[in-house]
């Protein structure tokens, strides 16, 4: 540990000597201050929370992020460039300390980073907090500045596979239909088996309702007298001209056939947006099962999306240890770019080894283009009479979106901006999957191999002959 420290001192002693962590700090807390004065909340909780939290630890990220890969590309190549690591490798220090070393300090370079741009985050909230009015406070402290849990219905994702498979073979039976159609088959027989649990019909149907039962699992235990808040999002087709279109709503919460019940009051909810409001407490039944009825008032029907359309919140923590735990996983995200920066300045010179790193980190945020491209089955290939002409480099391209898209997934599933922004509760096992995912497993995966690199380069010719 004392040869990892002291390779860790000097990749700080660089970062000093080129002035990179005081311009970080500059930058970092110029956005603390500056974006809230820049772009105007619009003077409630949620408004408020958005800019502060949302935008902040945005800038605060990308700036960590473009800074880590730099400084990660620059410490091991401009090293071995300028023939200094060939002065610390023959010392009794093995390669892969050397490598890791200098991930142990950029990690602790950027520990310190977060934490003051952290800080300075929350001692704003705090601060600005106090200047909202007394009821968008009270909303902030209750339903924002808090840690709440989440509860959703059960999940029919494996069910709508199974029966779409099931429903596919039988139309294959039925119709003989060609292998080339296959694709688009499926995915017609899948989103018409969607359709069954996302749409509630309207009132001109003879059963103008949805119900929805939501298990709040072992959180039942100390949610007695406890308030519920229901948050629910729909999409419909009506459209307004120039406005979002907003319909009618009318919500049933509570055991049914009991007293438990609770029935709003006409809503007026705009499409696809979301909507949160407060439910009474002890609706739940003996089992910790909250259901929801949603009676459709309106001439069209709407649309309530199996991921987000609806759900309930409780509360179960601070804000304090929540907002810590969001900044630990944004410090693993910069874990994993500076093993990425490290691996390929193992065995590339620092210009293309900045490059090569912006080119992979460039790709991950392109993940709307190769949805689609995975989507259509094909890169190049030409649209004719609904077909897709396909070519022989496809294959390759589709596989390694999905490859790549999947690795995508596992790191943004962990993303805990939107969740502060919001009141949602980070937990501490999410923290710790967080840790075991992107840093021990991802960065691990790419750590071994440049320091295996790093450890097989021949240093003494790095730079060429004269």
């Amino acid at each position: 540990m004392q040869r990892l420290f002291a390779i860790a001192g000097l990749t700080w002693k660089a970062a000093f000597r080129f002035r990179l962590f005081l311009v970080l700090a500059v930058w970092l807390l110029a956005a603390v201050v500056g974006l809230p004065l820049l772009i105007k909340d619009d003077g409630t909780a949620r408004g408020f929370t958005q800019v502060l939290l949302t935008y902040t630890l945005s800038v605060i990220t990308a700036l960590l992020g473009w800074s880590t890969l730099w400084l990660s590309c620059g410490t091991l190549a401009r090293d071995i460039e300028e023939c200094q690591m060939q002065v610390v490798a023959v010392k009794p220090i093995a390669r892969w300390q050397i490598w890791l070393g200098k991930w142990l300090g950029l990690m602790l370079l950027n520990a310190a980073l977060l934490a003051l741009a952290g800080g300075s985050v929350y001692a704003l909230l705090q601060w600005r907090a106090t200047r909202l009015p007394p009821d968008q406070q009270g909303i902030l402290r209750n339903e924002v500045l808090v840690s709440r849990g989440t509860a959703r219905p059960a999940s029919v994702a494996k069910f709508i596979e199974e029966e779409t498979d099931r429903q596919t073979r039988d139309q294959l039976k039925k119709s003989g239909i060609a292998v080339a159609d296959l694709s688009l088959l499926r995915q017609q027989i899948k989103e018409q088996i969607k359709a069954d649990f996302q749409i509630v019909p309207p009132a001109t149907h003879s059963s103008p309702y949805r119900a929805w039962k939501i298990d709040l699992g072992l959180a039942k235990r100390y949610l007695r007298d406890q308030p519920l808040f229901l948050r629910v999002k729909f999409n419909t087709a009506l459209t307004e001209t120039g406005n979002t279109a907003t319909c009618g709503a009318l919500w049933q919460v509570g055991v049914p056939e009991t007293p438990r019940v609770w029935r709003s009051e006409w809503m007026s909810l705009a499409a696809e947006t979301f909507h949160e409001f407060q439910i009474p407490a002890n609706l739940f039944d003996d089992n910790g099962v909250l259901t929801v009825f949603f009676i459709n008032p309106n001439d069209v029907a709407l649309l309530f999306p199996l991921e987000d359309g609806v759900e309930v919140l409780f509360r179960q923590g601070g804000f304090g240890l929540n907002f810590v735990r969001g900044l630990g996983i944004i410090w693993c995200w910069m874990a994993l770019l500076a093993a990425l920066g490290l691996a390929a300045a193992s065995f590339l010179s620092f210009p293309v080894a900045a490059f090569l790193s912006l080119a992979i980190l460039t790709i991950y945020f392109s993940s709307g283009t190769m949805s689609e491209v995975v989507e259509m089955g094909s890169v190049l290939g030409v649209s004719h009479e609904g077909g897709v002409n396909r070519l022989p480099i496809d294959a390759l391209f589709v596989r390694a979106f999905k490859s790549l898209l999947w690795l995508g997934n596992q790191v943004k599933q962990f993303s805990p901006i939107d969740a502060l922004s919001v009141g949602r509760s980070i937990s501490w096992q999410q923290l710790g999957l967080a840790f075991g995912l992107i840093v021990v497993l991802f960065g691990g995966i790419v750590g071994s191999i440049g320091a295996a690199i790093f450890s097989r380069r021949e240093l003494a010719t790095a730079q060429g002959t004269q």
